[in-house]
């Protein structure tokens, strides 16, 4: 702490008594330091970064700075040793005027964490304005009949110091006629008066000239002087009285205009003119008691005349003269102390200074938002400000210092819910009627990424025809995030993984700002009937955060597919279908089976069978199973038909549009009763050498058949056993025509990359099974059909039992 130095025991008494003081102030304050004033630029105040606790090396990082109200750039602090010091000359009196104390407050702020310290600075007075007397030279007229011990009041000298630095002392210039008689009203308030010890007699001594020192108690001690200069009349000995020297007044500070503030009356001994009195102010009275008040020169009453306003001026001293009309005139004086009475006529004034806006929604409980500062002008109870918060859940106030408060945090906040608060802070003074202002601050919250992108549901079903063209758009997903800025700005990007041997971005891609999916190839339905994947969403927070969702993607089957014969040969290669046909058999025996696939599925897939009119006309007596595709006799074969037919069947899908495929059968009639019943596997590429192998086999057969009917029996039972045991390898091994259940209804093929296996299933055993959907109308169409049916089932037995004979 810096205090004025001692310069002798009655001054340091009195700075002890100050620096006590002072330290009992900067219990209250936190820290409290004093400086003089007019100390140089550079002055050290205090180590206020010492004591406040902070560490220099943390001053600037934690941006340190000082803020005083009002108060300019008078004391600054070095960032480099925490020193407070004296910035700018600091004069007390154009500071705090005549005012007892005089302290700056300072409020220091630093950051991460924020804090707030109050600092008083305490601005000691010097003794740096000496007395000054209202005029240099005063003319004083003395009757020479004025009594021994008559009375002339003097207006005392003024010095801008306080304390002891505004202590006065006069001294008279040495006199055998006049002495100074000095009486002590109240504080440091005195009364001067030149007082006659000698008559005077003019023809002696006209004029008389004294020296007025005053001096005030400061050290070095400084003077002022005012010259008097008395002149001695002869004419009218009695001069006008007042009934008091000092009239004291109370006055309301609103009083109107023109009220009346006292009547002065006055008396003169004398007769006639002589007793006639004037009433006027001293010319001694200050240009601002000209402009406030004003007098009646005949009845003595003074008024206002200005508004009167006690946070400007508190009290006023007002000298009146009382001239008669006597040669020469006459002159009474007497002194009004006014005093204004405070009303409370100021409302609090609130100054809110904002620090941490805007708030992070995600700020701690307790985070210091502005800072607040009441004031009232008024004084006592009229001065007394509280302040309070409109009822807010989320913000509270809190008291630092005297009228200082800080709006911090009460409650978490969430942007999402509410992005800006209207806080409204009133101060109430305590007077009757009280005042109040209200000041408003507008808490804008800034926004965190705590909000996910999240999409309107968690997967999606996208259907999607095959065959589409490349770059295809086939579904936008869209997520919304419920921040703002930058921590809503949502992009898309694709789940990677496996399909297959092939990763999920060779099939589709997503854009990033738009969310729309594209197929980046041609989807093929056979190849690919479910494609499953995510899509993930992420904003651009920090830290991200992100969802994803599911989309599954079905490819819808077209009919790009024409149905594939299967005709027997090795592998199942392209050829006609030859068949051996006895001319013994009846009508409605199934003679042969036209076999075919198709790619597709649904409706794409079912097949259905045409047999192609014969060349020019003729009756052809075969007729096609309209879904099975089995061939079969509409009459008994006689002589008359052609030893080799040639039948053209054409297989046709249900897809829009319809494609098609024609198989040719040959059919050779033989004569022979005993002809083979076996069909014939041979493929046109070896017809020769396939028709001998049939020729032998079925010499066998009915070799077989003659030796026992035995025999005949156990290779029934056997075959019967070898179908309906499980195999180790399937039913249908590699490199063999695809089986596939058939029905009289219809048949549903599957594409290449799903065949599957299948064993023969309930009913007649056939040679040929194919795979029928439910979905189909069960049972045959027409009686044809039907009829149909029965002979392929007698056909199937005949057949099956030859094939395993062959086998």
């Amino acid at each position: 702490m810096v205090s004025s130095k001692s310069r002798g025991g009655e001054v340091g008494c009195l700075l002890l008594s100050l620096l006590l003081l002072a330290a009992g102030e900067a219990r209250s304050s936190q820290v409290h330091y004093s400086v003089p004033e007019e100390a140089k630029h550079g002055t050290f105040v205090g180590r206020i970064a010492q004591d406040l606790g902070l560490e220099l090396a943390e001053l600037v990082p934690r941006l340190f700075r000082v803020a005083s109200k009002g108060r300019g750039d008078l004391l600054e602090v070095n960032l480099q040793n925490g020193i407070l010091f004296v910035n700018s000359r600091i004069d007390r009196e154009e500071l705090c005027g005549r005012s007892a104390e005089c302290n700056i407050h300072l409020e220091v702020i630093v950051d991460r964490p924020l804090q707030v310290f109050h600092v008083e600075v305490e601005i000691k007075d010097i003794n740096d304005n000496p007395p000054v007397f209202p005029v240099t030279v005063k003319t004083i007229r003395f009757h020479e009949s004025r009594l021994l011990d008559s009375r002339f009041p003097l207006e005392g000298a003024f010095d801008a110091d306080v304390g002891v630095n505004a202590l006065l002392s006069y001294k008279l210039s040495s006199s055998e006629f006049f002495f100074l008689d000095i009486q002590t009203n109240d504080e440091l308030s005195q009364s001067l008066s030149l007082v006659l010890r000698k008559s005077l007699d003019r023809e002696e001594t006209a004029e008389i000239n004294l020296l007025l020192v005053a001096t005030d108690r400061g050290k070095p001690e400084l003077t002022g002087t005012v010259q008097l200069l008395i002149k001695v009349l002869d004419v009218n000995d009695n001069e006008p009285t007042f009934d008091q020297s000092v009239y004291k007044v109370q006055l309301l500070e609103n009083i109107a205009k023109g009220s009346l503030v006292i009547k002065l009356n006055s008396s003169d001994a004398d007769e006639g003119s002589n007793s006639e009195i004037v009433y006027s102010f001293s010319s001694d009275v200050s240009p601002n008691i000209k402009t406030k008040f004003k007098i009646d020169p005949s009845s003595g009453e003074i008024r206002t005349k200005g508004q009167l306003d006690y946070e400007e001026v508190k009290s006023y001293e007002i000298q009146v003269i009382a001239y008669d009309n006597g040669i020469p005139p006459m002159s009474g004086h007497c002194k009004i102390s006014v005093k204004l009475v405070d009303i409370n006529d100021n409302t609090p004034e609130v100054s809110i200074t904002s620090l941490s806006l805007p708030i992070r929604e995600d700020a701690p409980l307790g985070t210091v938002i502005a800072l607040i500062t009441v004031s009232d002008r008024d004084s006592g109870a009229n001065g007394q400000v509280t302040c309070t918060l409109t009822p807010h859940e989320f913000f509270k106030l809190v008291s630092t210092f005297k009228n200082y408060y800080s709006l911090v945090l009460d409650s978490a906040l969430d942007r999402e819910n509410l992005a800006n608060y209207e806080v409204v802070v009133k101060a109430r003074d305590a007077g009757s009627p009280s005042l109040s202002a209200t000041a408003s601050v507008s808490v804008e919250v800034a926004d965190v990424n705590d909000n996910a992108p999240a999409f309107a549901q968690p997967e999606y079903t996208v259907l999607v025809k095959e065959n589409n063209p490349p770059g295809c758009h086939i579904f936008t997903v869209s997520a919304r995030d419920a921040d703002a800025q930058e921590n809503a700005l949502v992009s898309y990007s694709l789940v990677e993984r496996r399909v297959g041997e092939r990763a999920l971005s060779s099939y589709v891609s997503v854009h990033a700002e738009s969310g729309k999916v594209y197929a980046l190839q041609p989807l093929d339905h056979e190849e690919l009937e479910l494609l499953q994947f995510q899509v993930s969403a992420r904003d651009a927070g920090v830290p991200p955060l992100g969802s994803n969702v599911t989309l599954q993607v079905f490819v819808l089957d077209e009919n790009d597919n024409a149905p594939a014969l299967l005709l027997p040969g090795p592998g199942g290669g392209a050829g006609a279908l030859s068949q051996l046909v006895a001319r013994s058999v009846g009508a409605g025996h199934v003679v042969a089976k036209v076999r075919a696939v198709d790619a597709d599925s649904g409706y794409n897939a079912w097949l259905s069978y045409e047999l192609q009119p014969a060349v020019g006309g003729a009756r052809s007596p075969f007729r096609v199973g309209l879904y099975t595709g089995e061939i079969s006799t509409t009459r008994a074969l006689d002589e008359a038909d052609a030893p080799r037919q040639r039948l053209l069947v054409l297989v046709k899908d249900h897809g829009e549009p319809a494609l098609t495929a024609t198989a040719t059968v040959l059919l050779s009639l033989e004569d022979s009763g005993q002809a083979p019943k076996a069909s014939s596997r041979a493929s046109t590429g070896a017809a020769g050498a396939e028709a001998a192998l049939v020729d032998v086999n079925v010499y066998l057969i009915i070799a077989i058949c003659a030796v026992s009917s035995l025999l005949v029996l156990t290779l029934l039972l056997y075959a019967a056993l070898r179908c309906s045991a499980p195999s180790s390898e399937g039913t249908c091994g590699p490199g063999k025509p695809t089986l596939v259940c058939s029905s009289v209804v219809g048949s549903w093929s599957y594409s290449q990359q799903r065949r599957q296996r299948v064993c023969s299933g309930e009913g007649p055993p056939k040679a040929d099974l194919m795979a029928f959907s439910p979905s189909l109308p069960q049972g045959p169409d027409s009686a044809e059909e039907r009829q149909q049916l029965s002979e392929s089932e007698q056909f199937g037995k005949v057949s099956l039992l030859i094939f395993f004979f062959l086998d």
